[in-house]
């Protein structure tokens, strides 16, 4: 699984972080958008463990954080329900335009709700499951039932909702009351898969029971025996991820047909690079490990991995800084949080001092180290020469002959 970084901007304007978790290998069979519940934020539990097993099952998962929570911008206070499902709007449209439309839509508690909504609004979206979701947004309501009084009167109050103190403005409320008279399933009419627990102590399990009574056929139920409200146990998220790719593969028509590709046989002492796709997506092999290698879109890849330089830069990179800490270790240095920033480029030879060539362009690698530690100038001066005995450099600044043989298979 491939965990990558994603910040997008919403229709208010605001950065909204989240997370884009692929397969290793192979072609993404799936695009899913995954809505975490309230206040819960993206990196919850169980939207961490349903999105890594999905992704290992080749379904990459998008979870980010709503506005106003986690690491998103924009005033919690002044969200609602309404805007929970804009910004699920916003994501699918995000990942239309620079990965896949979304096709499967997974919605944790309040999240199962407002997936529903998006989900009636997305024509790509073709099927739809939500995890100990209410039947109707307003449930929440009990979670701040003390303060209703409170919130009405002043417009707003601060509440405690799980050992965390949130800011309840009455649009909120206003807004759940509303969505409440609405049927949010009835119209889907999109296979549906409902995860609940009978012991569920936030939600209760009847709601499910609501909700799969509105519904229409293609519908399924999937009780989740002594699980909590958040999924806490891993056994229970991995049951979750296993069930649901195992519906999802019925309805989304990605089967045998659209299996990633298998690992190829690797020697102890080689590497093996595959194609995933016909442009620059690829699988790179070792015997115990697998990476993808990629171009970003502007130059017409899919940005599912690294680039062929980004990867020469890790390595220099990541050989530098484990030297180093070989090294800090044999001297007994305390030295601490060793980072190594490179860059590649290239610059003109006669902008070169010291450069053998005197025409043309060099290619110049730019490294810099950084650390903690309380080293004298002596210690620092010998710390930075000792950069440049990582193996990988002296491969790079050594002549290097490559071999290239090859054929045409039967």
């Amino acid at each position: 699984m491939t965990r990558r970084k994603i910040e997008f901007t919403n229709r208010e304007g605001h950065t909204l972080t989240g997370a884009l978790e692929q397969p290793d290998t192979g072609p993404v069979r799936v695009m899913a958008l995954f809505a975490h519940c309230f206040t819960c934020g993206k990196d919850v539990v169980a939207a961490t463990r349903i999105a890594s097993a999905l992704a290992d099952q080749g379904i990459a998962v998008f979870r980010f954080d709503f506005t106003g929570l986690g690491g998103s911008d924009g005033d919690f206070g002044n969200t609602n329900f309404s805007s929970n499902v804009d910004d699920l709007l916003d994501a699918a449209e995000f990942l239309t335009e620079h990965y896949q439309a979304p096709r499967l839509l997974i919605g944790h508690s309040l999240g199962g709700a407002a997936a529903l909504v998006a989900a009636s609004r997305l024509e790509s979206v073709e099927a739809v499951v939500t995890i100990a979701a209410p039947s109707t947004p307003s449930h929440v309501q009990h979670l701040f039932a003390d303060q209703h009084c409170d919130i009405t009167r002043d417009g707003q109050a601060e509440v405690d909702i799980g050992g965390r103190h949130f800011n309840i403005r009455a649009q909120l409320l206003e807004d759940l009351e509303d969505w409440s008279s609405r049927n949010l399933v009835a119209t889907l009419r999109k296979p549906l898969l409902i995860f609940h627990s009978p012991v569920d102590a936030v939600v209760p399990v009847s709601e499910a029971a609501e909700l799969y009574q509105a519904a229409m056929h293609p519908k399924s139920f999937v009780s989740l025996d002594n699980a909590d409200h958040l999924l806490s146990k891993r056994a229970d998220s991995d049951y979750v991820a296993a069930t649901l790719a195992a519906w999802a593969s019925r309805y989304l028509e990605f089967g045998d047909e659209a299996t990633p590709t298998d690992r190829p046989r690797v020697a102890e002492d080689e590497v093996i690079v595959t194609e995933q796709d016909a442009r620059f997506l690829r699988g790179l092999y070792t015997t115990r490990h697998e990476v993808l290698a990629d171009e970003p879109k502007i130059k017409g890849g899919t940005d599912q991995g690294p680039t062929p330089y980004d990867l020469l830069l890790m390595s220099l990179g990541a050989c530098t800084s484990m030297t180093l800490r070989l090294y800090a270790n044999h001297k007994s240095l305390a030295v601490s949080d060793i980072q190594v920033r490179l860059r590649h480029s290239r610059i003109h030879a006669e902008d070169c001092h010291d450069c053998e060539s005197k025409s043309g362009q060099i290619e110049q690698l730019e490294r810099h180290i950084s650390y903690k530690g309380n080293l004298t100038e002596a210690e620092q001066q010998r710390f930075l020469e000792i950069a440049d005995r990582c193996p990988v450099h002296k491969t790079l600044t050594r002549e290097i002959r490559i071999r290239t043989e090859g054929g045409q298979e039967d």
